[in-house]
């Protein structure tokens, strides 16, 4: 499945790599989410030439939103979900459906790397798979996993191959917020799938430009990953898991508010400081946990110096 939104510059070498792809029997969905360029159009005109085409035309209403409706038109026994700004090895498809075959698997993940548009240099993606913390055995579970199970992979969907049918039975749905709209559907399926296996090649290249800052872009939805933290706090109670996972969780939530404050800009960087001390941080467990419970001592460091910044300023 691919989502599309003002893509012109990019739709032609994307769809020529998905066309491309050396397993031929595929349903590409490509969901134009409110397109204001000649996007839809472009993929209109590869449909008529390629009847796997499938356009389905949205209003706006951001990439979440866009991948829960192109997944009501899928068929396939497995499913992805791409970016038409990046770009694909020719056997991506194949090489993630084959280790799926093999393993019986509910997830397959595989490498990529970043391209950087202003130096046209590529730089592996080593943080996406954590590979010292797997087992050495596939396929496997988040039992099997010796880290935090949700610093073992990045939340992002584009890297993952899933069974279609677990999808299905799981009732997993991207958020439909402004960023952070996939992290909740990725994080819930590593959770309870019982069968993950990966392809330890890089099989996707994510274009980078590095000219643009990350916080423009989030300026907007600040408080969005804040959003996810809660609703994936509320499925793992929701399956009986939370218990079990609470620590892995409180550890990441301060992970990922840490990350999103230092990528931001001022005065959202303000204002997401005053939340997160005035607030969120007692709403996510971290406040009550003492110094022992966390796995990073920078972090925490970080957290204390959050601390104390604001009694400074007192």
């Amino acid at each position: 499945m691919l989502t599309v939104y003002n893509a012109e510059s990019y739709i032609e070498g994307c769809l020529d790599m998905i066309t491309g792809q050396t397993l031929r029997d595929i349903q590409i969905i490509c969901v134009d989410d409110g397109s204001t360029n000649n996007s839809a159009q472009i993929i209109e005109q590869y449909a008529q030439k390629d009847d796997r085409i499938v356009l389905i035309r949205e209003k706006n209403a951001g990439a979440g939103a866009a991948r829960n409706r192109g997944m009501q038109e899928a068929t396939g026994k497995y499913i992805l979900f791409l970016d038409c700004d990046d770009f694909y090895e020719p056997e991506m498809v194949e090489k993630a459906f084959r280790r799926a075959e093999e393993e019986q698997a509910e997830i397959v993940i595989y490498k990529s790397d970043q391209y950087k548009m202003d130096t046209e240099e590529y730089v592996y993606e080593k943080w996406a798979m954590i590979e010292w913390a797997l087992p050495p055995y596939e396929p496997f579970n988040r039992r099997q996993i010796s880290t935090n199970i949700f610093r073992a992979f990045v939340g992002w969907a584009w890297d993952k191959l899933y069974l279609r049918e677990f999808v299905m039975k799981n009732d997993l749905k991207f958020q439909e917020q402004r960023t952070t709209n996939d992290a909740l559907f990725v994080f819930s399926a590593l959770v309870l799938a019982e069968r993950i296996c990966t392809v330890s090649e890089i099989l996707i290249h994510r274009r980078v430009d590095t000219r643009d800052s990350l916080s423009k872009t989030r300026e907007k939805s600040w408080d969005n990953f804040y959003h996810m933290l809660l609703a994936l706090r509320q499925m793992l109670k929701d399956h009986g898991l939370y218990t079990e996972i609470e620590k892995d969780y409180i550890n990441y939530a301060l992970h990922f508010s840490l990350w999103n404050y230092n990528t931001l800009a001022e005065p959202t960087k303000t204002k997401l400081r005053e939340k997160l001390l005035g607030e969120w941080y007692d709403e996510l467990g971290i406040s009550a946990r003492p110094e022992e419970y966390f796995y990073d001592e920078y972090e925490y460091g970080q957290y204390k110096d959050m601390l104390n910044f604001t009694v400074e300023k007192q």
